[in-house]
């Protein structure tokens, strides 16, 4: 082949490629609903602007072998302790069901299980702790859910989105248009409880670096914000939220009632 006909072909190849619409989910959720069941309070320490953990959108774009993923939040983001990734408070767990079989009982720390018909197959953690640090932690708090857990190799927040990429395989392969997704929004916390994976406490009362309006016992969802509904971000879907993450606590703190989530799909 001539090389001039053959670089033609390449370029124009190389336009198709880029050319490639992507394939994309998105959702969106109420501002105003980073109370968790609807009595949370965000902890007294100034580094926890209003809206830090208000999740507003979230969006699922598949090109070719990998699948990006971009979780938006109602407040600028900021790096008070350093993390060197644009953000550092915010935890972020998106639970996906790609499809049969699955798991119902959540990660460490989160308090939360998911119902029969919405088990999850694979979570997508984005933290602003070192990929190794997340990794250490999933081997000793949680190894028997390790192989479904999936740990970007970057996480990066910028204006009021934190966002990563993963390989499509790691994800276990198929159409992410017809995938369910939850979102779990949580609090990066670098000097977590014995059991809890890398997640901030939500306690009775608020206080420097600890979320208010719970319960000081482990019966309560450690979460401030999920997607609810049809994640249209209609006003119903704050109702829907309080009444999955609903809860009840027993005389001595056992769980009489854990919170129970559901699946959002497009």
């Amino acid at each position: 082949m001539h090389r001039s006909v053959r670089n033609t072909l390449l370029a124009a190849a190389a336009v198709l490629i880029v050319a490639a619409p992507a394939l994309a989910v998105t959702f969106t959720d109420p501002t105003g609903d980073d109370f968790g069941p609807g009595t949370y309070i965000y902890p007294t320490d100034a580094v926890y602007t209003a809206g830090s953990f208000d999740l507003t959108k979230v969006e699922v774009t598949q090109r070719g072998n990998n699948v990006n993923f971009e979780v938006s939040v109602n407040a600028n983001l900021a790096d008070p302790w350093r993390m060197g990734g644009g953000f550092a408070i915010q935890m972020v767990f998106i639970f996906i069901d790609t499809g049969e079989g699955g798991h119902t009982e959540g990660l460490p720390g989160l308090n939360i299980q998911f119902a029969p018909d919405s088990a999850w197959n694979k979570v997508v953690i984005l933290s602003p702790q070192p990929f190794s640090r997340v990794k250490q932690e999933i081997e000793s708090k949680a190894s028997a859910l390790a192989a479904d857990i999936v740990v970007p190799n970057r996480v990066r927040g910028s204006g009021r989105t934190i966002s990563a990429t993963v390989k499509a395989s790691d994800l276990g392969g198929g159409d992410p248009d017809t995938w369910g997704y939850q979102v779990v929004m949580q609090s990066n916390e670098g000097f977590p409880a014995e059991t809890d994976l890398l997640t901030r406490k939500v306690n009775e009362y608020e206080g420097q670096h600890r979320f208010g309006g719970g319960n000081d016992y482990d019966c309560d969802p450690q979460v401030m914000d999920v997607l609810a509904g049809k994640g249209a971000g209609e006003a119903s879907e704050i109702e829907a939220q309080k009444t999955m993450l609903a809860y009840e606590c027993g005389p001595n703190g056992e769980v009489k009632k854990m919170a129970t989530l559901t699946m959002v799909r497009k």
